[in-house]
C-alpha cells in the first residue's frame, strides 16, 4: 500500500472527529452554553483541517477553511458577535466544510458556486461590522539598525522582566497552509510584544527558492504566564519551527542565615546554610535541562542537544498516547476468533461432561476457570468494538436545521444518553432509520408555528432523541410535542390505498401501526421531505433487520413517541438453550418475562386452534413451538411442557411451549441467511458444544402471528373464558 495514501487515509479519519467536535461546539455556542475553550476548541478544529488540506494541495479545502477560520478567529477575540445571523452562518460554513472534505476523500466535485457564496457572506459581515471594532494596530516603531527589519507590536514596560523568544519556520510551515502573522497575533493575547524581523539569511533573488523558509523572528513578551502556555501557542507548527525560549531571570532572595524565602508553593521558611554537604550537588545544566523536560517536551528539545531532544520528545509522545488507530477488519477478524474459542470452550465442557468426570475434580475445575476467563475475553473484545452513539446523535442537528427550513416550523432538538454505547455495526444501522424518524417527526408531528400558538403551545417545536441501556438492550425514543397521530386520517388513507378494509375493526395501536405499511403516507402533495410512503416503511425493516423492534405512543394533542429496541450487539447473544420436538432451539433471553409450569386447569381453547392461559387474571394466548415450526403435528401435553412468557413488537405478548429448559448461555451469532437461506421464524443460528447446529427462535416473528389472539384474549373475562371453555 502506497504511504501516502495511508497517511491520507489517516487525515481523513481525523478530520471526522475535528468535524464532530467542530459541530458540537457551534451548537453549544448557538446554545449560550459555550466558555471560551469551546470557541478555541472550535478555532483549532478547522485550522487542523487547513493545516492537513495544505499538506495534500487540496486548494479549494484549504482556500475555504481559511476564511472560515479568519472568521472564528474574529469571534474568539471579540471583534465580531456570535449573534444569531453569524452562528447560522458559521453552522451553514460547516455543513460546507464538511462537503468539502467528503469530496476531496471521494475525489468528487465541488460546488464552487455554494462555496463562493459562503465566502461572499463571510466578507459582509466583515464589512458591516456586526461585532466589536477591531482596535487599531499600533503604529510601527523605528527599526533598530542592523536588525535586518522589524516592528513594535506593543511597547513592554522597562521595569518588568520579559520573556526572550527566537521564532524560525521552517519550509514545511509554509506548506501546511500556516501563517506566521496568525501565531504572532495569538502570541500577543498573552501579553504585550515586541517582534523583531531577522533576515539575515534571506539570499539574492536568484538562489531564492520560492518554497524555501529563510526568515525568523525575535520576540520579547512581557507576561506572567508560564512556558506551557507560549508553547500551546505554538502546538500545531512545534514540528515545523525552531523555537528557543529564555525566561525571564528571577530575583535572587539573600541568602544570609535566617533570611525568609517564599517558595513557588507559597510556603515560607528561613535558610540557614548546610553544615556539611553529603554528597556533590547536581550541575545547574543538568537541573535546567531536567526541570525543562518535566515542564514540557517542546521546551526540552530546545534546550537540549539533538538526541536528547528526540528522547525527550519521544517519552512525551508515548506519555501523551492514551489511543491507537486499528482497522476495523483486524478487530472483526478478532471477534470472529473469539467466537471460535466460545464455541470450542463449550464443546470441550461438552465432552468433559460426557466423560463422566466429577465436578469436583481438578480437571473441571481448571475447565470452569477457562469458561469465566473466556467470557470475560469476549466481554473485552466486544468492548473494544463499542461505541457511543453520540457520532449518530452529533449528525442531526444539521438534519433538524435543514428540514425545519424547508417545512418553515421552528424546532429545537434536545438530546440525552449519548454516551449510551453499543456494538459499532448497530451504530453504523441506526443512522438511516433515526434520519426517516426525525424527518417524520418534523414534517408530520410539529404543527406550524401560527398553529401551535393558538393551541397555546410554544411556536418552537421540540423533538427529543434518547438513548438508553435497558434489559441487556438498546433503546432509541423520538418524541415531538405535535398533535400526534390522527387515527381517523390514518384509517381512511389506508382504506382509500387499498390497505385495509373498509369494515375493519381496528385498536388505536394497529390503526398507529399502518403508517409502516409499504406505500403509505399521509402527506397530501409529494416533496423532497415526504409523501412517497417508504420512509417509515424502510425503517421497519432496518429494524427487523437488526433484530429490533420498534412501537408507537401517540396522544391527540399532545405528541408522539418512537420507541426503537435494539440488541446491543450483532455478534453475541445471551438466550436461553430448550428442547422443542427433539430439536434444540435458543430464545433470546432479553425477550422472556417469564417462565412457569403451566396448569390444565388454567388453559382454556379460544377457538379450535388457539388456546389461552390465565395468567394473574388476564388470558395469554400460547403457541406451541414445535408445531409452529413444523417440526411435528402432534398435540402438545400442556401439563408435561414448560412454558416462556415472552414479549414481542409493540409489547405483544405470548407463552412458548417447549419440551424442557437446559440452561442459559451466551452464544455466537452466525447468519442463517447468509450461510443457508432465510427460514420463517428463526432470526440466526450458532453452534453448540456438542458441535451440532441450533437455531435461534425470532420472538417477534413467532409472535406476530398471534397478535389478533392477544387482542381477542386480553378482551375475555374470566366467565366468557369458561362459557367457551364448556
Amino acid at each position: 500500500m502506497d504511504p501516502m495514501a495511508a497517511i491520507r487515509e489517516t487525515f481523513f479519519q481525523e478530520c471526522e472527529e475535528q468535524l464532530a467536535e467542530l459541530e458540537a461546539g457551534l451548537l453549544a455556542m448557538e446554545n449560550g452554553t459555550a466558555e471560551a475553550e469551546t470557541v478555541n476548541a472550535v478555532f483549532r478544529a478547522v485550522h487542523s483541517i487547513k493545516g492537513g488540506a495544505g499538506i495534500f494541495a487540496l486548494d479549494a479545502l484549504v482556500r475555504f477553511a481559511h476564511v472560515f477560520e479568519t472568521a472564528l478567529d474574529s469571534v474568539r477575540s471579540g471583534r465580531l458577535d456570535p449573534g444569531p445571523g453569524v452562528m447560522n452562518l458559521l453552522l451553514r460554513a460547516a455543513d460546507v466544510l464538511a462537503d468539502l472534505v467528503r469530496a476531496a476523500r471521494e475525489g468528487a466535485a465541488v460546488d464552487e458556486s455554494r462555496t463562493a457564496a459562503l465566502v461572499a457572506e463571510f466578507g459582509q459581515i466583515g464589512e458591516a461590522g456586526h461585532g466589536e471594532a477591531a482596535a487599531p494596530a499600533p503604529a510601527p516603531a523605528a527599526v533598530p539598525a542592523g536588525s535586518g527589519g522589524g516592528v513594535f507590536f506593543d511597547a513592554p514596560p522597562a521595569d518588568k522582566p520579559v520573556w526572550e523568544i527566537v521564532f524560525t519556520p521552517a519550509a514545511s510551515l509554509y506548506a501546511k497552509a500556516n501563517e506566521t502573522a496568525l501565531i504572532l497575533r495569538e502570541l500577543r493575547r498573552l501579553g504585550p510584544i515586541t517582534v523583531v524581523l531577522d533576515d539575515s539569511r534571506l539570499p539574492e533573488l536568484s538562489e531564492l527558492d520560492p518554497e524555501g523558509a529563510y526568515l525568523s523572528w525575535k520576540i520579547t513578551l512581557d507576561s506572567d504566564c508560564d512556558e506551557a502556555a507560549i508553547y500551546d501557542v505554538f502546538e500545531f507548527v512545534e514540528d515545523d519551527c525552531t523555537l528557543a525560549l529564555t525566561p525571564p531571570p528571577k530575583p535572587e532572595p539573600a541568602l544570609v542565615p535566617g533570611a525568609v524565602i517564599t517558595g513557588d508553593n507559597g510556603f515560607k521558611f528561613e535558610f540557614f546554610p548546610p553544615v556539611a554537604p553529603e554528597e556533590e550537588p547536581e550541575p545547574a545544566a543538568m537541573k535546567l535541562a531536567g526541570a525543562a523536560a518535566e515542564e514540557h517536551p517542546v521546551a526540552a528539545q530546545a534546550k537540549a542537544g539533538p538526541v536528547e531532544a528526540m528522547a525527550a520528545k519521544a517519552e512525551a509522545a508515548a506519555a501523551v498516547s492514551a489511543t491507537i488507530r486499528v482497522d476495523l477488519d483486524r478487530v472483526d477478524r478478532m471477534i470472529d476468533l473469539v467466537g471460535e474459542l466460545v464455541i470450542n470452550e463449550a464443546m470441550l465442557s461438552q465432552r468433559v461432561m460426557e466423560a463422566g468426570i466429577n465436578r469436583a475434580s481438578g480437571v473441571a475445575m481448571a475447565l470452569e476457570e477457562l469458561e469465566h476467563l473466556t467470557r470475560e475475553i469476549q466481554d473485552s473484545v466486544m468492548a473494544i468494538r463499542a461505541q457511543p452513539v453520540r457520532s449518530v446523535f452529533q449528525r442531526m442537528p444539521r438534519l433538524v436545521r435543514e428540514v425545519a427550513a424547508q417545512t418553515g416550523k421552528q424546532v429545537r432538538l434536545v438530546t440525552e444518553g449519548e454516551g449510551t454505547e453499543v456494538d459499532k455495526t448497530v451504530i453504523e444501522r441506526i443512522a438511516d432509520p433515526l434520519t426517516h424518524m426525525i424527518r417524520n417527526a418534523i414534517d408530520h408531528g410539529l404543527e406550524r408555528p401560527e398553529v401551535r400558538v393558538a393551541k397555546g403551545k410554544p411556536a418552537e417545536g421540540q423533538v427529543r432523541l434518547t438513548a438508553l441501556h435497558r434489559s441487556g438492550r438498546i433503546v432509541l425514543e423520538v418524541a415531538d410535542d405535535g398533535a400526534g397521530i390522527n387515527r381517523e386520517r390514518v384509517k381512511q388513507k389506508a382504506i382509500e390505498n387499498g390497505l385495509i378494509a373498509p369494515d375493519a375493526q381496528l385498536s388505536d395501536e394497529e390503526i398507529d401501526n399502518l403508517i409502516f405499511l409499504p406505500g403509505f403516507s399521509t402527506a397530501s402533495t409529494i416533496s423532497d421531505i415526504s409523501g412517497r410512503g417508504v420512509g417509515m416503511d424502510v425503517v421497519r425493516q432496518s429494524v427487523v433487520a437488526l433484530g429490533g423492534r420498534i412501537s408507537i405512543a401517540s396522544k391527540p394533542g399532545q405528541g408522539s413517541t418512537f420507541t426503537l429496541s435494539l440488541p446491543l450487539t450483532l455478534a453475541v447473544l445471551d438466550g436461553m438453550v430448550v428442547s422443542a420436538a427433539g430439536h434444540t432451539l435458543i430464545i433470546p433471553l432479553g425477550a422472556i418475562v417469564e417462565t412457569l409450569k403451566p396448569k390444565a386447569a388454567d388453559v382454556f381453547p379460544l377457538d379450535d386452534e388457539i388456546n389461552v392461559i390465565r395468567l394473574r387474571g388476564g388470558y395469554v394466548p400460547m403457541i406451541d413451538v414445535a408445531g409452529s415450526l413444523g417440526y411435528g403435528a402432534a398435540a402438545i401435553d400442556v401439563e408435561q411442557s414448560v412454558a416462556l412468557l415472552v414479549e414481542g413488537e409493540g409489547g405483544v405478548r405470548a407463552v412458548l411451549l417447549v419440551d424442557a429448559i437446559h440452561g442459559q448461555r451466551q452464544v455466537v451469532i452466525k447468519s442463517l441467511e447468509a450461510n443457508y437461506r432465510a427460514v420463517p421464524g428463526i432470526a440466526a443460528a450458532t453452534v453448540m458444544g456438542d458441535g451440532r447446529v441450533a437455531l435461534i427462535l425470532d420472538v417477534d416473528a413467532v409472535v406476530k402471528t398471534t397478535r389478533n389472539d392477544a387482542a381477542r384474549a386480553e378482551g375475555l373475562r374470566p366467565d366468557a373464558a369458561m362459557m367457551e371453555a364448556g
